[in-house]
């Protein structure tokens, strides 16, 4: 992989430290993506966040201490990523896309092979079908050149069927591929030749740390970011339970839009296409030119943070006066007890229990730690039934 380089990546805005510290805390035991957002938002860094981890896991519930990787083990990460070519990208860093940092569950950091100037381009996603028909995987093609000859770059998942097809025809105006497992680990492996010729004109991103092999759960983390680094998301042959549809409700949660290409209503691989439009939830496409007047007449908002209900922090290093909020042990069972194994709204929990956001939140984010509940898309969270409490 010697000749594909990590290219055009600005100089870090992020102290060294902070970024060594950021890293340690994404890649801890029980924080994902949100809780990472919400403890640099309350402690103000992730020094800070580091330290208080095992004081809030103890109050959430945590009998054995967390796994946080130590300095010299973030260190090793940032060395094995840039030993096959790649750079790490920090939640902070100057690289970091404008239009993905806007999504509440965004990775608190990723690998990056490629052009790193593409991160910040207005984007359009093209997914679909693996087993996508001829004619299909045409359009495809014919749709990513156009979009791309409209001025967007083209992002998918590099996938078999629909997401090889767009990147083939977006390699000259710009794809990002943005893939499951480690940046080492190219999946398909029939897609090893698409994968360097993006890698060289285009950008491919990895949330997993370097040499994981893709699995099952990764891939709809993956489709998030699909999602979050797009303006919109256009779907071109998915079947009802596809894992595009995924893809397609991220963009919907994330205030993004969402185009679908209609199918013939006998072929099972267009019924999650011909449903999105059925439901008013995608705009039908026949052809570039559909993608980009609804795209084109958007005002160029500034995609920004989201709104930031749980604390009134910031992300500039500036710690809250009072970062730690008491819990009373009543307030805590009531609301873990409300939590069944089905998702509920954070919004909706936080009525029904009567109590306030910050009380909420903080029960949330400590039960996280100790591993009570897991966070889901659309800031729902969940119990874990098999946790003895």
């Amino acid at each position: 992989m010697s000749s594909a380089t990590a290219r055009d990546t600005a100089p870090a805005r992020l102290a060294d430290r902070e970024r060594i510290a950021r890293l340690r805390l994404i890649r801890t035991e029980n924080v994902g993506p949100i809780t990472f957002r919400q403890l640099l938002e309350r402690f103000g860094s992730a020094e800070k966040a580091i330290a208080a981890l095992p004081e809030l896991a103890r109050r959430g519930g945590r009998r054995h201490p967390l796994r946080v990787p130590s300095v010299a083990a973030a260190e090793r990460e940032l060395e094995d990523t840039a030993r096959v070519g790649a750079a790490l990208v920090v939640y902070g860093d100057p690289a970091y896309p404008p239009a993905l940092a806007a999504v509440e569950d965004a990775p608190g950091a990723f690998s990056l092979i490629g052009h790193a100037h593409l991160l910040a381009a207005r984007a359009v996603a093209i997914v679909g079908a693996r087993n996508a028909s001829m004619n299909g995987r045409k359009l495809a093609q014919v749709l990513a050149r156009e979009i791309g000859l409209g001025g967007y770059a083209v992002a998918s998942g590099l996938a078999r069927g629909i997401d090889g097809s767009a990147h083939e025809g977006a390699l000259e105006s710009g794809t990002l591929a943005v893939v499951a497992g480690g940046i080492d680990v190219i999946y398909p492996p029939e897609h090893t030749d698409l994968f360097h010729r993006i890698a060289e004109t285009g950008a491919v991103i990895a949330e997993q740390p370097v040499g994981t092999t893709p699995q099952a759960r990764h891939f709809p983390s993956r489709n998030r970011i699909i999602a979050g680094l797009s303006l919109g998301v256009l779907v071109v042959e998915a079947a009802s339970r596809s894992g595009s549809l995924i893809t397609a409700r991220r963009a919907l949660d994330q205030g993004r839009e969402v185009f679908a290409v209609p199918g013939s209503p006998l072929d099972p691989r267009c019924g999650g296409t011909n449903g999105l439009i059925k439901e008013g939830a995608a705009f039908l496409v026949e052809s570039a030119s559909d993608v980009l007047r609804i795209l084109d007449g958007l005002p160029q908002r500034k995609l920004g943070e989201p709104q930031r209900r749980d604390w009134e922090g910031s992300y500039d290093g500036e710690a809250l006066d009072t970062p730690t909020i008491d819990v009373d042990e009543t307030a805590r069972r009531q609301v873990l007890e409300a939590l069944g194994c089905e998702p509920v709204a954070v919004d909706e929990l936080i009525r029904g229990c009567q109590l306030s956001a910050p009380i909420v939140a903080t029960v949330l984010l400590e039960a996280e730690l100790a591993g009570l509940i897991d966070r889901h898309p659309g800031n729902q969270v969940s119990r874990r039934m098999d946790i003895p409490t």
